[in-house]
């Protein structure tokens, strides 16, 4: 089996365990012995930055983040990773835009350093598109559109090894992508068009963990931030 695929069968069976899931905002003792890292208690924003500065605490909001007004397009975990597994849960106002940002070189880089997205929209009920809730924004739609109605929690996982990138949504894979197939910029594999002057297979491979904010007075919140380094043997 290749690398990706002992990965992708060690995430389905940690999704199917009955000891899975902890209390929010913890590690349980089995994804403390695996290497899994919190990357929110729910009452600290410790190690997130906001445009080269400490996310504001006013941004913890009843054991979540809330990105409304973070102070930077997309804030940031202050560690990077290359291959990781990782997890959170969302949910969001009506017609809220946000974001997963991965891979993030150089934060508040407009080109190959901004990292790519996974796109975390109030897309309920709207057809799977490469900007609807779920897709690798730009690049990929989801296999189907599995986002729940706004203020309904999401929970959502992504796990990069190398050039795959694989999506589960709400216990769906919608994304199952190989990056080296983005050989052109501004156009994806299947020939539609892409806004991106770059190419997606020549992105960094290692770098920051982000989540965005797009609409002024709008909110989206992010709670079980968690994330497991793949590249440690």
């Amino acid at each position: 089996m290749t690398k990706c695929s002992i990965v992708w069968s060690m995430a389905m069976l940690f999704l199917l365990s009955p000891l899975a899931r902890a209390d929010d905002n913890q590690l349980t003792e089995q994804e403390k012995k695996d290497g899994w890292i919190l990357m929110f208690d729910g009452k600290s924003v410790e190690h997130w930055v906001s445009q080269n500065k400490p996310m504001p605490a006013k941004q913890v909001e009843n054991g979540t983040i809330n990105v409304k007004d973070q102070g930077a397009y997309v804030a940031h975990y202050d560690q990077k990773f290359s291959d990781f597994d990782f997890v959170c849960d969302y949910k969001f106002d009506k017609t809220t835009n946000s974001g997963l940002f991965f891979r993030i070189a150089k934060p508040g880089d407009g080109g190959i350093g901004r990292g790519f997205e996974i796109q975390v929209l109030d897309s309920y009920g709207k057809p799977p598109t490469r900007f609807e809730c779920g897709s690798l924004y730009e690049f990929l739609p989801p296999t189907k559109q599995m986002v729940k109605p706004a203020g309904e929690w999401n929970h959502c996982e992504v796990i990069c090894v190398g050039p795959s990138v694989k999506v589960i949504l709400n216990g769906e894979q919608v994304i199952d992508a190989d990056l080296d197939k983005w050989t052109q910029a501004g156009k994806n594999p299947d020939g539609s068009k892409n806004k991106f002057k770059w190419v997606l297979k020549d992105m960094p491979r290692e770098g920051y963990i982000g989540i965005s904010f797009h609409d002024k007075g709008k909110s989206c919140w992010y709670k079980n931030l968690k994330v497991k380094d793949l590249s440690k043997k």
